[in-house]
């Protein structure tokens, strides 16, 4: 999959492979027997600290499901560990999950935990990139084979991107703090917190709100599984849905609850409690609050599809499937 945009995932190579919380491999026979896998996209963080909360906090064991939680990583690609059967869910992007399936996988997008996407561009305070104009002059650093990411974001705002300079960096504040760079291209619950915990003034601009909408930190299952096994996939969803709902409730108990259940995985509370209030912009929004955690319209949909191809995705609307949340939703918000 190295012709995928660069995220995290790739970006990141090299730094380790990731931690197993739980093994064994799914089967119909297992979620029939009330335990399902659920594969995270990356390694031990806040990131997923919804998931870790439903996990505390018994969600699953309240729809009668047994969770384990498999971490991701540099060296583990959750697509295909939902089409081989090791996971029922996997916790994808709309990116990734298309561009499986353009290779012949049947998935579907059942929900989107990000409802903002979180590419940003951080530049430092004394030389702020406020809007994609501002990027006209500026030396932008980032993994070139996220040029088509860059390219989209010029597109959608009338930039030429000629006049951008790309330095080629490694996934680091460095090169932005010591003045090889005018900003970087990053995760908006990574660089730049990174920068503030160090005492680094800077300024970030989510290409989310500049028309870059590609649904990440997706839930994404086989075509095959949802029709076999959809009693587990709601269950494995709603207990999803009420660990997010704690989460907003309380991020800096989730940060915690990590920390606790990760000490030996390098991470620090502080940290850890600034990523999980800036995630908290990504997560949820007035479609969230209207409808609820993981929602998506035919209108949402449509955008990402405009802006995939952009990326040269050619994506169906067909691949998200909103049942599940619908049967989910039905009678309210699960609590």
């Amino acid at each position: 999959m190295s012709s995928f945009p660069l995220s995290r995932r790739t970006f990141l190579a090299g730094t380790g492979a990731g931690l197993t919380l739980a093994a064994g491999r799914f089967s119909p026979a297992r979620a029939q027997a009330g335990s399902a896998t659920l594969q995270l996209s990356w390694t031990p963080s806040v990131q997923f600290g919804g998931s870790y909360l439903a996990l505390d906090r018994g969600y699953w064991s309240d729809e009668g499901l047994e969770v384990a939680l498999s971490a991701g990583g540099p060296n583990v690609a959750v697509e295909p560990q939902v089409v081989s059967g090791n996971a029922l869910i996997g916790v994808s992007a709309a990116d990734y999950a298309s561009a499986a399936v353009e290779q012949g996988a049947r998935f579907k997008i059942l929900g989107v935990g990000m409802q903002k996407n979180p590419f940003t561009i951080a530049s430092l305070a004394g030389n702020p990139v406020r809007e994609p104009a501002d990027l006209v002059g500026k030396r932008i650093g980032m993994a070139t084979a996220n040029t088509p990411v860059l390219q989209a974001l010029c597109t959608l705002n009338g930039v030429d991107i000629n006049a951008i300079e790309i330095v080629p960096t490694q996934y680091d504040p460095a090169p932005l703090v010591g003045g090889q760079v005018d900003c970087l291209l990053s995760w908006l619950t990574d660089l730049p917190v990174a920068m503030t915990i160090r005492g680094v003034d800077n300024v970030t601009m989510l290409m989310a709100d500049f028309g870059y909408t590609v649904h990440s930190q997706t839930y994404i299952c086989t075509e095959d599984a949802l029709a076999d096994n959809r009693a587990a996939i709601v269950a494995l969803l709603r207990g999803e849905i009420r660990g997010w709902q704690s989460y907003r409730q309380d991020p800096a108990t989730a940060a915690a609850l990590t920390m606790q259940m990760f000490p030996d995985a390098g991470l620090d509370l502080e940290t850890q409690e600034l990523q999980a209030s800036e995630q908290d912009k990504l997560m949820y929004s007035p479609l969230t609050d209207e409808s609820g955690f993981a929602w998506f319209t035919e209108e949402t949909v449509a955008a990402n599809v405009e802006t995939l191809a952009l990326l040269g995705r050619t994506v169906s609307p067909d691949l998200w499937d909103r049942s599940v949340l619908e049967e989910i939703y039905a009678d309210g918000v699960p609590i």
